[in-house]
């Protein structure tokens, strides 16, 4: 017989973790598939800064913002903003007072998932398909073969979701922006000219079609990130993982301070290419019985906002909400949910797409500089 769930949640990232523990508190099982092989198969990414409006809402309504309080980063609120030529533009230290604090992505999913029973989530269980039965029924294919059942399914799956084309045929698309993603560990000893130069908290440098986004670690690394505006191809033609990759990379910045381009040549470990993709702005489906997205896979957007697990959670929480709300009917609480969702998305998702355009457009770090300090950049 098929297994049934009558709630299954396919990703375990930090919107399925936060619709769980909402749904948990509230005394309904919820069941998540995720396709990494256990909880520790990958490392889970660099620094979050956590939202007073989102990320942090979504953390009161899981009963978890006691817990998150004792992961926040001390001084990880800093910011240091250069030109190219490595002069400061904005330099701001973290008195405390600032509402976005930072935690490391890897102990915030962690905080989510200790929290739920064990069993919640069953891991190793890539899903491959998804279709409907009728009547608010869905049927999920996993890459093993197993089968299972669902009278309400979420894809909490994100941006090549599985369960999207359920309820829309929209594909992400290629924003004009790639990331090669690198590490310098144990920064303050083995790499103290790049620890100075970022500082203790999150650094940007740009140029209007390059730059350097790097955040200071829990652990005492730098997390950076390599931008350029480029074709979509272009990381199909470097190899980063090459030495010859690397110089490569290197060209592209050769009218760069040497402090900046030492980032990329003394990085630890191998480079990591990244394209950035998007949703249209405004991405939206119609109620569909049974079926409904969160986080990325229902509005995967640019990172230039800082959005993305935010909203992930936000949307988590505010799902498992509705679902307690309307115990009895499932699509009552889904159009209630995803008419909040498609505007909150719509508005955060135009914000990301320009602060895209800010980054990586002319006179990037004056207008950014204006930006954070509350003028409105011309």
């Amino acid at each position: 017989m098929t297994p049934h769930h009558p709630i299954a949640i396919i990703g375990a990232g930090l919107g399925g973790l936060t619709l769980a523990r909402v749904l948990q508190t509230r005394g309904i099982r919820a069941t998540l598939f995720d396709l990494e092989a256990g909880p520790q198969a990958r490392t889970q990414g660099g620094m979050l800064d956590i939202h007073q409006d989102s990320g942090q809402a979504a953390l009161h309504a899981a009963d978890l913002y006691g817990g998150f309080e004792k992961i926040i980063h001390p001084g990880g609120q800093a910011l240091r903003l250069l030109h190219r030529d490595g002069t400061v533009a904005l330099h701001q230290e973290d008195d405390g007072s600032g509402d976005r604090p930072e935690v490391d992505r890897g102990q915030l999913r962690d905080l989510l998932l200790t929290s739920l029973p064990t069993g919640t989530v069953r891991w190793g269980a890539k899903a491959t398909a998804a279709r409907a039965l009728g009547r608010g029924r869905h049927e999920v294919t996993f890459a093993d073969g197993a089968v299972i059942t669902t009278d309400l399914l979420v894809g909490a799956d994100g941006a090549w979701s599985r369960v999207r084309p359920l309820v829309s045929p929209a594909i992400p698309a290629y924003t004009g922006v790639s990331f090669v993603e690198l590490d310098l560990r144990d920064a303050d000893t083995r790499h103290p000219g790049a620890s100075e130069l970022v500082g203790g908290g999150f650094f940007i440098a740009l140029d209007g079609r390059r730059g350097f986004l790097a955040h200071r670690e829990t652990d005492g690394s730098l997390h950076v990130y390599v931008a350029l505006r480029t074709g979509e191809g272009w990381l199909d033609d470097i190899d980063v993982t090459d030495p010859a990759g690397r110089s490569a990379l290197l060209a592209r910045f050769t009218d760069w301070a040497p402090a900046f381009r030492d980032l990329i040549a003394a990085a630890d470990g191998p480079l990591v290419p990244r394209r950035i993709h998007a949703l249209p702005v405004g991405h939206r489906w119609p109620r569909v019985p049974g079926v409904t997205l969160l986080g990325d896979a229902a509005h995967v957007m640019s990172p230039f906002a800082g959005e993305g697990a935010n909203l992930a959670m936000l949307d988590g929480a505010r799902l498992g909400e509705a679902v307690a709300d309307h115990p009895d009917d499932v699509e009552a609480a889904l159009t209630a949910y995803e008419e909040a969702l498609f505007p909150r998305s719509e508005s955060a998702a135009a914000e990301s797409a320009a602060s895209l355009e800010l980054m990586f457009g002319p006179d990037a770090v004056t207008r950014l500089a204006a930006l954070f300090t509350g003028h409105r950049p011309n």
